[in-house]
């Protein structure tokens, strides 16, 4: 957050122009886990006085952190939108419980979580193209280092092992297309 703040200003800027850096961050897990912290899922730090906590510098920083775990627990206590969002990050998988989301931007994003996952087409494609993807990366190093080979062996005087270690191809490769090169 500190990058942020001070990424915005070059030297001579008045510090009037600089806007908040304000981190949001969702903990899968109960970081406060003291007995007087077990009702308190929300948490806000800010930059403030030691000695006189009431004097806070500004707004331009502020940390908010989202027990998703104890915020699970505590949903009535939350705001409604808040809540919502609770369930669709911590419970996706639950129609029960999706059904029961009602901000307007939370069930959108459920509609397209919904649309993605339903869509099996989409999934089966997603699937073979990164399965392609991979297959023709393979392809591509491997014929790269077939290419960097026959180099070896044509303008070179370096021997089959020696070309094996450079390449990562087995000796016996190299053999083969020793043989094959014209």
């Amino acid at each position: 957050m500190a990058k942020l703040i001070s990424g915005q200003l070059v030297p001579g800027d008045d510090y009037g122009l600089l806007c908040s850096a304000i981190g949001i961050h969702l903990l899968d897990f109960d970081l406060f886990r003291a007995p007087a912290h077990a009702g308190q899922p929300l948490w806000c730090f800010e930059m403030r006085d030691a000695d006189t906590p009431a004097v806070r510098l500004g707004q331009e920083l502020a940390l908010h952190l989202v027990e998703m775990r104890k915020a699970d627990r505590q949903r009535e206590c939350l705001p409604p939108a808040l809540a919502d969002w609770i369930i669709l990050f911590e419970h996706w998988q639950e129609e029960d419980l999706m059904a029961t989301i009602a901000d307007g931007p939370v069930l959108k994003a459920r509609d397209k979580l919904k649309q993605l996952s339903a869509d099996t087409e989409a999934r089966r494609l997603a699937f073979v193209r990164e399965e392609g993807l991979e297959q023709g990366r393979k392809e591509g190093e491997d014929q790269a280092l077939r290419t960097t080979a026959v180099n070896l062996i044509r303008h070179s005087d370096l021997d089959d092992a020696a070309i094996a270690a450079a390449t990562g191809l087995t000796t016996a490769e190299i053999a083969a297309l020793r043989k094959a090169r014209p």
